[in-house]
């Protein structure tokens, strides 16, 4: 008899059309009496798989409509696969199955699970089942310990064959092998859903479990050339001995596994199962480290903490205890006086931390004990958010108060050698900043696509105030500053016009004595031995006699900080006869430093065209690129991104190389990839800006590496990200929002961050990084244990940290990542850049998919499907600080307000507005609420006199029916809101016609308003209002007067018959102060304005406005008009354009850009 007839005749004997009720006992005398052991397994194998994947495909398609017989179905299928797959291995050692439990259990559960497939399919709903699903339930539970039980029988009896005897060959059945184990860490998954409740020494074995099984799984399913550094022939070679080894590993590992159960993972395991845990570790890293020397693989570690921003991660740690101490002192798992033990004990450290941050690179004792607090300080944060999340193990804590003591102890002791020694240790500190020995003026080289620029510095040097002025170029490394600065110094009218010239190089590491020297070199000052017996106060009083009463030139380049500048100022005497400092830098703020009202010289990037000019000019000088090699040569200066160094660098590559086209493509190739050859240069240079950064802006910088390279970031996400993160530190009167923008142009300013898109209302909309910095971030990343970045292709090999702090995904499908069964139980930040075509398909959140961390602070699953039902696996992560997630959800569960430190909730790919729950109103930690563009949350409005305000809100997406008067209701609640999009009734029918005014003016922190489909509403706008778009309105032109008269208003959009009529007359004086206009289908003919409106205005965009036939003509007379985009208009709108451009003109401004 086949397995299949065995099934249906098992079928024929069910009660009903529902479940398979006989009892395991009564089936086992069943199949003794009917059924031979000699069964033919291929037909087993694709029955079972037949039936998995019946129930799998059932799971997927309507599993969120059925959740308890979800569950069910998911456990069924485990346990299906797994007896499979042990029936299977036992068969490819050459034996019949020993014993017919297996089978037995086998069975019941196919039947069982053709049984559930059915259900799925039929009318049947869960509440009619719910009897059938139950008892089924506790069979299947009652099962588990039999199983077990026989699985450990019969992996142990094939574990006691002997070599000769075992017909079963590691190379022709690797893939095999790799299966059961696959199939033993999806039962581990499954236990690990309890990991929190695991003693801790319980914990620590399962996470190098996972670990190890993960590796033994890479090495067994794929071929040696597969893996970097090694080959198929290598594993091959491998001794008989060793071979037998892996396959008795791949046993232990079953019989360990169903060892296990969670009551003893609880509570200890039993000293046998422990035992045989310790044996089984003990051989893996044996494994381990016998491939090691074929596969090349990264070392493990289950501690991996980040090494950044120490200092502040223990801040954040001590705001985070003083929050907890403060609104959960009472449901918190440890008594309340060891947490504020601990909060005592690490203030006392930081105060420490911050008297030696100078000194723990001077001192290796002092970097060990600074090593050692910042380590305890992460597993105290580990050990004290597990305690929220489930884990309830004191003694852990007491391990970490006893290691504050000891370090309480060598803090004294730093402390008392500090006192002790403080000369010393300040001597030590100046020694470190060694004088800079004098540096010869650079050389000249070519300058492309600067001449412009050239002359703007000249003119600037030469005109203007006849007192000392300060002229800074400005730009990030590598753009040419310096030989830009060069090729003025060298200029004849220059040389002409100054009777003295110096040249400076101050760079990072200086002295004032070599500063002084420097510059007295460049008057003609000789060195001698006189000169070195001068002190450094001789040296500055000879320089102010030299300069003095001559106009001069001092070129300062590469300046680092301000004290360069304070330690030359007094030097350098202002004798009113145009003498100038010209200097440059990485850093924008400087300018300002030195003279308040300088204007720094920003240096642009070089075109596609300049950039290929000045690699040819490298190349081939005044010759001709060959007609062969100049379209690769085009590509390779392209994808320089228009940095003169880097192409400079390349440039000296190919003259090194012959002049052939497959070498130029590599080159190419190897640039385009980020994998630019001989950057050691440009590296030295970013680990100087790095190592000269504020401890603050290291994380944030380096966070920078997590996105994909030469795509933009967008500035508004990744701020919330930062603040998510705990980067940004507190400022008083400021809030998180302001500090980061602050953070942001900081990087800007030094020139490590490019800013490429800009908001309507200033400040930056969109950022990256330049390739080469981006890969400095990544390395630095990786060394500092930062984050980890893992790739879809890295999917068979991903043996990286063990447990990584944060971990950024690319370019991985949801299947592909289940698949992968990752388990990183202290990882605080996940999130996903995957590519499109990955977001159709759904994500499975449970413990058979992918196992969520309970600790993530910061979650990103916007480019995965999560369904049409918020997942409520989502709910039991109470430290999300971020959380952006994307499905057609329509309802948000009450059991959100779990998440009570929830800052930023992102819901993308909506399909209508989204019902939030009355207990959003809980979460007081909210600042941001998004929606998809064109749907909104409806807050609840039950009750709203008794509900708490939500005073931390910054940004809404809001769905409201403006004519019930909720609207507001609710935006009374919301005291401290600045981003607002509002979405009305898009239909119109609840407010037609209804000549209302909905009064704002409340709101007085609103900057940027978005309303649509508020049909004949009007509204009263708070003066605080910088930027406005209405869509759908249809309200006369008459009532944009209202608009007009907000003294902020700089951005103003309207779009889809805002406002209707033929004729807009503007008001004098509306719109004193607005910078951007965009008109957008709308049925205007004629606008017109006065010389006082508009007078500001920077920006004009005019989309499809067909009929419109005049523009105001005093916008010909706008000093400040820089670009107009017309499209979709009529040929009379263009010609009023082209009127204002010659008005323009006429005006000297020829830099207006017009855009059709």
């Amino acid at each position: 008899m086949e397995f299949s007839q065995l099934l249906s005749e098992l079928q024929e004997l069910r009660k009903d059309d529902r479940f398979f009720d006989m009892d395991i006992q009564e089936l086992r005398m069943i199949l003794i009496g009917q059924y031979s052991l000699n069964m033919p397994l291929p037909d087993l194998k694709r029955k079972i798989k037949s039936i998995a994947g019946s129930l799998n495909f059932c799971l997927t398609k309507r599993g969120s409509t059925k959740p308890n017989l979800s569950h069910l179905s998911k456990d069924l299928s485990l346990r299906l696969t797994l007896l499979f797959g042990l029936l299977h291995f036992a068969k490819m050692h050459g034996k019949q199955i020993q014993s017919i439990d297996l089978v037995v259990h086998c069975a019941f559960l196919a039947v069982n699970a053709k049984c559930m497939c059915k259900l799925y399919k039929s009318d049947h709903e869960e509440e009619e089942v719910r009897g059938d699903i139950s008892q089924l339930q506790q069979k299947v539970k009652l099962l588990g310990p039999q199983i077990r039980e026989i699985s450990v029988r019969v992996l142990t009896a094939l574990k006691s064959e002997s070599i000769s005897s075992v017909t079963f060959t590691l190379e022709k059945n690797r893939h095999r092998a790799a299966g059961i184990v696959y199939l033993h860490l999806d039962v581990l998954m499954q236990l690990l859903e309890c990991y929190t409740t695991f003693t801790f020494q319980v914990q620590d074995q399962m996470l190098k479990l996972h670990k190890a099984l993960r590796f033994l799984i890479v090495i067994l399913a794929y071929n040696g050339n597969e893996l970097p550094g090694g080959n198929s022939a290598q594993f091959d070679e491998l001794r008989d001995k060793m071979k037998d080894r892996i396959r008795v590993v791949v046993i232990d590992v079953g019989i360990v596994i169903c060892s296990l159960s969670v009551n003893e993972m609880k509570y200890g395991l039993a000293k046998e199962t422990d035992l045989a845990l310790i044996d089984l570790l003990k051989e893996l890293q044996f494994v381990r480290e016998s491939f090691s020397k074929m596969f090349p693989l990264p070392s493990s570690s289950s501690l991996s903490f980040p090494r950044t921003n120490e200092l502040g991660f223990v801040e954040f740690l001590l705001e985070n205890l003083k929050e907890l101490t403060r609104s959960r002192a009472n449901s918190i798992a440890f008594p309340i006086h060891k947490i504020l033990a601990v909060q005592e004990d690490f203030l006392s450290l930081r105060s420490c931390l911050e008297k030696i941050a100078e000194q723990r690179n001077q001192n290796q004792a002092i970097q060990t004990f600074w090593s050692h607090v910042v380590e305890v300080a992460y597993k105290a944060e580990v050990i004290i958010d597990s305690a929220l999340v489930g884990d309830k193990h004191e003694s852990c804590l007491d391990a970490i108060a006893r290691d504050i003591s000891i370090l309480k102890v060598e803090a004294k002791e730093i402390n008392d050698n500090n006192r002790n020694d403080g000369k010393a240790l300040r001597a030590t500190k100046t020694f470190i900043h060694m004088p800079s020995q004098v540096t010869a003026q650079p050389s000249h080289e070519d300058l492309v696509g600067r001449d412009d620029e050239v002359k703007i510095i000249i003119n600037r040097l030469k005109r203007g105030s006849m007192q000392l002025d300060i002229i800074p170029i400005w730009g990030m490394p590598g753009l040419g500053k310096t030989t830009l600065a060069n090729k003025v110094y060298c200029d004849p009218s220059i040389e002409f016009h100054f009777y003295i010239r110096a040249w400076c190089c101050v760079s990072q590491v200086y002295s004032m004595r070599s500063l002084l020297l420097q510059i007295l070199h460049g008057t003609g000052f000789k060195s001698s031995n006189q000169s070195l017996e001068m002190s450094d106060d001789d040296l500055e009083e000879k320089l102010r006699k030299v300069l003095r009463r001559n106009k001069y030139l001092i070129v300062l380049d590469d300046l680092w900080d301000i004290e360069a500048w304070n330690l030359l100022k007094r030097s350098l005497p202002d004798d009113a006869n145009g003498s100038r400092i010209l200097f440059t830098s990485r850093f924008e703020n400087f300018s300002s430093q030195i003279k308040q009202d300088s204007k720094p010289h920003h240096l642009r990037l070089l075109t596609d065209e300049e950039s290929w000019q000045l690699l040819q000019n490298k190349l081939f000088g005044k010759e001709v690129c060959p007609p062969t090699l100049s379209k690769v040569g085009l590509r390779i200066a392209n994808n320089c991104r228009g940095l003169p160094l880097t192409i400079i660098l390349i440039g000296g590559i190919l003259a090194t190389t012959e002049r052939d086209c497959a070498i130029w493509e590599e080159v190419a190739k190897s640039l385009s990839s980020g994998n630019v050859p001989d950057t050691e240069r440009w590296m030295k240079t970013l680990e100087l800006s790095y190592s000269h950064l504020p401890d603050y802006l290291k994380p944030c910088l380096l966070y920078f590496s997590a996105f994909q390279e030469d795509r933009d970031i967008s500035v508004q996400r990744l701020l919330w990200l930062w603040i998510s993160e705990g980067f940004v530190q507190k400022s008083e009167g400021k809030s998180f929002k302001d500090v980061a923008d602050e953070y942001l142009m900081d990087l800007t300013a030094r020139s490590l961050v490019m800013v490429t898109k800009e908001r309507t209302m200033g400040g930056a909309k969109a950022c990256r990084l330049h390739d080469l910095v981006h890969e400095f971030c990544v390395v630095k990343a990786k060394e500092e244990s930062f984050l980890q970045i893992f790739h879809g292709d890295d999917v068979v090999t991903y043996t990286g940290l063990s447990n990584p702090y944060r971990l950024f995904i690319y370019s991985m499908k949801s299947s592909t990542l289940e698949e992968l069964k990752l388990f990183l139980p202290n990882l605080r930040s996940l999130l996903f850049f995957v590519d499109y075509d990955g977001i159709h398909h759904k994500l499975d959140l449970s413990p058979h998919g992918f196992l969520l961390p309970r600790l993530l602070r910061v979650l990103d699953l916007r480019k995965l499907f999560l369904g049409e039902d918020f997942p409520m696996e989502l709910v039991s992560l109470v430290h999300l600080r971020y959380m952006a997630i994307r499905g057609h959800i329509e309802h948000i569960p009450s059991a959100i307000a779990n998440l009570s430190k929830l800052e930023s909730f992102l819901l993308k790919g909506s399909c209508a507005n989204v019902v939030l729950p009355n207990t959003i109103w809980n979460i007081k930690t909210l600042q941001h609420l998004r929606t998809s563009s064109f749907y909104g949350f409806i807050f609840p409005f039950d009750n709203l006199e008794v509900c708490p305000d939500l005073n931390n809100l910054d940004t809404l997406s809001l769905a409201v029916d403006p004519h019930s008067q909720n609207l507001q209701k609710i935006l009374k609640k919301l005291p401290s809101i600045r981003r607002l999009k509002c979405v009305g009734d898009k239909s119109g029918e609840s407010t037609a016609n209804c000549n209302k005014i909905l009064t704002l003016s409340y709101l007085t922190r609103l900057e940027s308003l978005n309303l649509d489909a508020f049909v004949g509403y009007e509204f009263e706008f708070p003066s605080s209002l910088k930027k406005l778009t209405l869509w759908s309105n249809l309200q006369p032109w008459s009532s944009i007067s209202r608009i007009g008269k907000l003294p902020n208003l700089e951005v103003l959009k309207l779009y889809n018959q805002t406002f209707v009529g033929e004729k807009w007359e503007v008001e004098e004086g509306e719109f004193p102060d607005l910078r951007f206009l965009e008109l957008s289908n709308l049925d205007i003919r004629r606008w017109t304005a006065s010389s006082d409106n508009f007078s500001l205005l920077e920006k004009l965009v005019l989309h499809r406005c067909v009929k419109l036939e005049e523009v105001p003509s005093c916008l010909g007379e706008s000093p400040f008009l820089e670009m107009i985009e017309v499209s979709s208009c009529g040929e009379s709108t263009v010609n009023a354009i082209k009127q204002i451009q010659q008005e323009q003109m006429d005006m000297g401004n020829e830099a207006l850009k017009i855009v059709y």
